[in-house]
């Protein structure tokens, strides 16, 4: 085990070098652009666009709405890295391996995560399009990107979660969505779940009943990592549907696809002006 901890720490450093090499200037703010959010990188100046496969030791997205690609640049006059699109468990990674490009921005010399995602609905308050901003979450994806033998420069054994995602953030997103007359944000509780089958109507019940407001695949690791690295973290959640277990209608990716493709307008928008006011 040892061993095999030494070796991604290995492998983080050489990818920490390569980027040293061609990114100029270090980021401020890691961007995790989820399912059907990948607009914002198009806003990016100055941008340098890297595919992931011409990148040492990065994993491969498998996913087809996730376009593959680490930007560096200008955004909100603030210096940025844009993933655009992230890995998940499901694809069969391993939470340590999934979060790897968070560790690698961390050492670059990141010290903000703002990630995304597109989710289900749980609260039936929501309604699709919903801007949740993540205040708290569930963890039940059955891994943890910290599990093994922990590198001690990179954070303690034992990082404090107890406000990890923060407050200033939340605050400052929530002026800013009312600033900029952007409707329809909260602040709520998104679980993570292993994925990739969807919820029944007898998990979405159990679910609800733990305190998650929406449901999603991803973004739970990457904060773990961020919190580990020291990083303040600010979640958005895209609610693109919302189901009632009693009368629970087919979840389909095209009409999550299409809700994201219908609210990101409302995202880009958010993401700049907090930006602008960080």
């Amino acid at each position: 085990m040892q061993q095999a901890a030494q070796y991604f720490k290995q492998k983080v450093e050489e990818t920490v070098s390569f980027l040293r090499e061609r990114c100029a200037e270090k980021p401020e703010i890691i961007l995790v652009l989820g399912t059907g959010l990948g607009g914002v990188a198009e806003k990016i100046e100055n941008a340098l666009c890297l595919p992931y496969e011409t990148i040492p030791h990065f994993p491969g997205s498998t996913v087809t709405s996730h376009a593959g690609n680490l930007i560096f640049g200008l955004l909100g006059n603030k210096r940025v890295a844009a993933l655009q699109g992230r890995f998940h468990y499901y694809e069969g990674y391993s939470t340590r391996e999934l979060t790897f490009p968070v560790r690698v921005l961390s050492l670059l010399g990141a010290r903000l995560l703002l990630v995304s995602n597109a989710s289900g609905g749980l609260n039936p308050a929501y309604a699709p399009g919903t801007l949740m901003i993540i205040s708290d979450h569930l963890n039940f994806i059955p891994d943890n990107p910290l599990r093994g033998p922990n590198v001690d420069e990179w954070g303690p054994r034992f990082p404090d979660c107890s406000r990890i995602y923060d407050p200033d953030l939340i605050d400052l997103t929530i002026d800013c969505a009312s600033r900029h007359n952007i409707s329809n944000v909260v602040a709520g509780t998104y679980v993570a779940i292993p994925g990739p089958s969807l919820e029944t109507p007898a998990e979405t019940r159990f679910l609800r009943m733990c305190g998650a407001d929406a449901v999603g695949m991803s973004t739970v690791p990457e904060v773990i990592v961020a919190a580990h690295a020291g990083l303040q973290v600010l979640g958005i959640s895209l609610v693109a549907n919302v189901n009632d277990p009693d009368n629970f209608q087919p979840i389909r990716l095209e009409e999550i696809l299409a809700q994201a493709g219908r609210a990101e307008g409302n995202f880009v928008q958010l993401v700049m002006a907090v930006l602008r006011n960080l």
